[in-house]
């Protein structure tokens, strides 16, 4: 089965997205990062309460510890649904973090010792502003904390 051209270009733009808020929240560009999602957009994170709208997201993510360095290796999304206007989908997500209290050594800075496998489970919607996370459910699946 041959996907036609819309589902091609539908499923490139919400990976691109998946990729972009992934990018702008390890850079802690809060304000861009808040952009990748409808304005009433909905975002649960691991153990924690929905947040619902784009001022509900800034204002958690400004919350967070300003030290805070993450990376977000986000790998395997599959496009579970494609529509005119919504779609779905899933993405394996490799997280690391580490702190701006770790010194810069010739590998970088030493990470964190808990390293977490999850993944999200996106809702995308076709708005004014063109493609946007209408929901996001992030979960952990699995951790290692090496020693």
């Amino acid at each position: 089965m041959n996907p036609d051209s819309h589902s091609l270009a539908v499923e490139s733009a919400c990976k691109n997205l998946v990729a972009q808020a992934a990018y702008l929240t390890d850079r802690q560009d809060h304000e861009a990062f808040v952009q990748c999602f409808a304005v009433n957009g909905r975002l649960t994170r691991p153990g924690g309460q929905p947040l619902v709208g784009r001022e509900a997201i800034l204002a958690s993510y400004r919350g967070r510890p300003a030290d805070r360095i993450t990376r977000h290796l986000v790998t395997n999304t599959f496009m579970t649904e494609i529509g005119s206007h919504h779609a779905r989908g899933v993405s394996y997500v490799l997280l690391w973090s580490t702190s701006t209290e770790q010194p810069e050594e010739a590998f970088g800075r030493k990470a964190n010792l808990r390293q977490v496998l999850g993944e999200f489970n996106d809702r995308f919607e076709l708005t004014d502003e063109g493609w946007r996370i209408a929901e996001r459910e992030a979960s952990f699946v699995m951790y290692t904390e090496q020693q």
